[in-house]
């Protein structure tokens, strides 16, 4: 009577199909995570030209160097100019992996020693400083001081409460 109650070892569970299993996105359709992506690379600075296009800056028309990043888009880096970290601002310190990957440290300090490359972009002559953003922390500190002397130039036009011409 055993033997005949599944102890063979066959697996007694049934899979059932997923709805939407046989469904397939068309080709070109974006992923869930292209947005994420996009934003990612935006942020980092990694606008580089994607191949097929050579790895010519669209500014100045120098070429750099072509690196893919892990979310898949390209950083145009200088090309041959490893510079110390601590003299590159956060946000645009570039280091190239073993495998060609290229990965942005966002605002984390450098190691002492450590060795980076630096973005086409904050070296280029066709771009003017304040398109480049090298100091970020100073930008959100120009901003925020920029609200509020608006704040206070307000309180001071604001003639307050109106006199009684009743």
């Amino acid at each position: 009577m055993l033997g005949s109650m599944g102890d063979s070892g066959e697996s007694t569970v049934i899979p059932l199909s997923d709805p939407d299993g046989h469904r397939q996105q068309p080709p070109g359709a974006p992923q869930p995570w292209e947005k994420t992506d996009r934003a990612q690379a935006a942020l980092e600075g990694a606008t580089g030209p994607e191949p097929p296009a050579p790895p010519v800056c669209p500014n100045c028309g120098l070429v750099g160097d072509r690196r893919v990043t892990y979310y898949g888009w390209h950083v145009l880096l200088e090309p041959d100019m490893p510079v110390p970290a601590h003299m590159v601002p956060a946000w645009h310190r570039w280091y190239v992996d073993s495998n060609g990957t290229a990965w942005n440290s966002r605002e984390d300090e450098p190691a002492p020693g450590a060795v980076c490359r630096v973005p086409h972009r904050i070296a280029c002559p066709g771009l003017r400083l304040e398109e480049v953003g090298l100091w970020r922390w100073l930008d959100a500190v120009r901003a925020e001081n920029a609200r509020r002397a608006q704040r206070r130039a307000d309180r001071e036009a604001d003639p307050g409460a109106l006199p009684n011409a009743g």
